[in-house]
């Protein structure tokens, strides 16, 4: 995934399970800071608007979602 540069507000998921942070392959987060080229930290809230994990982590851990169509 490193050759897919996040933004900042990206939604991901997290493509590896992570239990040292309470993470399950799956789970969706947001990108809230870029670090450094590959290297995100990633807040993951709950339905009712809850924080429950915040991660730094590297891109290859991360699939972003996407709610367009890809282009032709």
């Amino acid at each position: 995934m490193s050759a897919t540069q996040l933004n900042e507000l990206d939604v991901v998921a997290v493509t590896v399970d992570l239990p040292d942070l309470s993470l399950a392959r799956g789970q969706v987060g947001a990108v809230v800071h870029v670090h450094a080229p590959g290297v995100y930290e990633v807040e993951f809230v709950d339905h009712a608007g809850r924080t429950y994990a915040v991660a730094t982590l590297p891109g290859e851990q991360l699939l972003p979602l996407r709610y367009e169509p890809a282009a032709a």
